[in-house]
């Protein structure tokens, strides 16, 4: 059997398993894959427009159809690229016992499988920031080796960013109230996109301002908070906590990082006193993880979530291990989030 067959690599792939998707799966859950550089999507425009009365001996009025805008993105182009040290399949894993247990061929397939599923983790982390910039700003920047930096803007509302640091109205002020922001929060929320509010994220500096300042005994309905937490089992984790529930939103602490590539520095995934409000489901956020078309004749330029190949050289004898993505998380209704940061 060839392990590094595009097949066997394809397989391998199917049965990783993935870090932390907690945004990812709540407001981005479905997958679009498209044979293409670019992804196009429609918008329709939405107004709260009221039929027009009209004397029944007159003719009846002409209402225009609402009309739509096509947005069009080119998905960023993700590489990466290892190389397989031709001494590994001869030297002790970690874990084996001294002296090795493990033959060399076995050694090098779980070396691969090793590999292939940091790589898978690497894009999963890539998918996860990248969703929570578009919840936190509306935007995704996009930069890299070989293009110049391009900012996608999802055209969120302005009032959907909201910043409450250095003014008289932080969290933990005398006389705020963060229930009548998050109150607020939601009805702009509402208001601009028609969903309501399922959600609340918070990073855990912004969860303790919140809990401080909150009667949560008085807030959350146990009942409900219990019945949330067993139907939320696969969501909670080490990254994510549910906290409990209004009856009408489900509130959640988020604690991840990732090492910022420009400073190699452990960064929060959403950063400090951040809250995220938003709507989940298809008449939400109804965010999508788009895959644009692998540019690679061995994968026929078809669409994947992730390609995976490897080759050798000759002289010196070295193999490759290569994975490769084209991926954009888009949310297509952008006003269903607002996002705070609220000291």
């Amino acid at each position: 059997m060839d392990i590094y067959n595009t097949t066997y690599l394809s397989g391998v792939v199917a049965n990783l398993k993935r870090p932390n998707r907690f945004l990812l799966d709540t407001f981005f859950p479905s997958v679009v894959q498209a044979e293409v550089e670019e992804i196009k999507f429609d918008v329709e425009e939405g107004k709260r427009r009221l039929a027009p009365f009209v004397s029944p001996l007159r003719e009846g009025k002409v209402v225009e159809s609402l009309g739509f805008s096509t947005k069009t993105f080119k998905p960023a182009y993700v590489k990466d690229k290892r190389v397989f040290d031709p001494n590994k399949p001869l030297k002790r894993r970690a874990g084996e016992q001294i002296g090795g247990t493990m033959a060399p061929g076995d050694r090098i397939q779980a070396n691969l499988v090793s590999e292939m599923a940091d790589q898978s983790d690497m894009l999963t982390r890539r998918l996860e920031v990248m969703a929570a910039e578009a919840m936190r700003t509306g935007k995704v920047t996009v930069k890299g080796d070989g293009f110049d930096t391009v900012v996608v803007d999802f055209g969120r509302n302005a009032n959907h960013t909201v910043d409450l640091s250095g003014g008289a109205a932080e969290w933990g002020d005398t006389g705020v109230d963060p229930m009548e922001n998050i109150e607020d929060w939601s009805g702009t929320v509402l208001q601009n996109s028609g969903a309501p509010v399922t959600d609340v994220v918070m990073d855990p500096a912004g969860w303790k301002l919140f809990r401080n300042n909150v009667d949560l005994d008085k807030l959350f309905d146990k009942r409900r908070a219990n019945e949330g937490a067993r139907m939320t089992t696969v969501q909670s984790g080490r990254h994510i906590q549910f906290m409990g529930t209004d009856g009408h939103r489900n509130y959640w602490v988020y604690s991840d990082w990732y090492i910022d590539p420009d400073t190699e520095t452990e960064t929060p995934i959403l950063p400090n006193n951040t809250v995220i409000l938003a709507s989940s489901g298809t008449e939400g956020v109804d965010g999508v993880r788009h895959f644009g078309a692998i540019r690679d004749e061995d994968a026929g330029y078809q669409a994947l979530e992730m390609f995976p190949k490897s080759w050798t050289t000759k002289d010196p004898s070295v193999r490759f291990l290569m994975m490769q993505s084209a991926p954009l998380v888009v949310p297509y209704r952008p006003d269903a989030v607002l996002c705070a940061t609220v000291t």
